[in-house]
């Protein structure tokens, strides 16, 4: 049993100095982590579904998965972090998600305490993220683990299906809101045989530009990947779907009739938001349970 902690201690080691989070910085870490925040609700799940949910000591209010994190003290919402009440708790680590967290507070948590910015934009990128996690943990080895991980990598190294259908998701009503290719949630579309009819568009700086009334100005350095469409646009690039995921945006009887306007044509499917935009071990889960959704759309 000692030899085997030892090994454990010595890969836990050698992973440690390989540790970079998805910034390009290195987090160092003197140990595995005994008491770790979570800034990302989909990241609170991995670190229970990883068997680390007693090391769960912050969560923000958006962190409601698994029922077992109920009882986890919230640290403010994932846009508005409490910084004071983040280390009031002394964390070894903070899991932040450079989309979902604001800057401001992860710089300044980042001075006192080892904090791990993720930004999964691929599937593949999603499990790479849980492997981090389990290294940095040094529960790498343990059987559960491997076995999420692995079949993580082999839903990624399967052949995706050829697009059947091409569809619309929007993310928001008012103003109308998609996203392109270069997304998290893009990429698990295309995994299930799904093309994004968007996939091409970037947003554009100011709204005007964006709505084809002006011309673009410089985004120095802005997201781009979640355009704002007109209802012309979207008919004019002839979805055969509209996929609506029930969050960020709980679309009502008025939303479907307005998209329903625009492309008369399309079929409208419902799916759960976590589905498409939880990254991690959700996703490792939820793949298959699409893949078989989307066999009947």
């Amino acid at each position: 049993a000692r030899a085997c902690a030892r090994r454990q201690r010595r890969a836990w080691s050698r992973a440690m100095q390989r540790l970079r989070d998805d910034l390009g910085r290195d987090v160092c870490l003197a140990r595995p982590p005994r008491r770790v925040v979570s800034l990302v609700p989909s990241d609170t799940y991995s670190l229970f579904a990883l068997g680390c949910g007693e090391r769960v000591v912050g969560r923000t209010s958006y962190c409601e998965l698994p029922e077992a994190a109920a009882g986890i003290p919230v640290v403010g919402g994932t846009k508005d972090v409490d910084v004071d009440a983040v280390l009031a708790l002394a964390p070894e680590l903070v899991i932040a998600n450079q989309e979902e967290n604001t800057r401001g507070p992860l710089e300044k948590l980042a001075e006192r305490v080892p904090v791990l910015v993720s930004m999964p934009r691929r599937v593949a990128d999603g499990v790479a993220h849980v492997a981090r996690l389990a290294r940095a943990l040094g529960v790498v080895r343990e059987p559960a683990v491997v076995d999420l991980i692995r079949r993580g990598y082999e839903l990624c190294a399967a052949p995706a299906p050829e697009p059947r259908l091409r569809a619309f998701v929007p993310i928001w009503m008012d103003p109308l809101m998609t996203l392109n290719a270069d997304t998290f949630g893009s990429d698990v579309l295309a995994m299930i045989g799904i093309g994004n009819a968007f996939d091409d568009r970037l947003r554009l700086y100011p709204l005007a530009a964006d709505l084809g009334k002006a011309a673009a100005a410089d985004p120095r350095g802005r997201d781009q990947r979640y355009p704002r469409v007109s209802a012309d646009e979207v008919a004019a690039r002839r979805p055969e779907l509209i996929v609506l995921p029930d969050e960020p945006h709980a679309f009502a009887a008025a939303d479907r009739a307005a998209l329903a306007a625009m492309v008369p044509d399309a079929r409208q499917v419902d799916v759960l938001g976590k589905d498409l935009f939880w990254y991690g071990a959700w996703t490792i889960e939820a793949l298959p349970r699409l893949r078989a959704a989307a066999a009947s759309w």
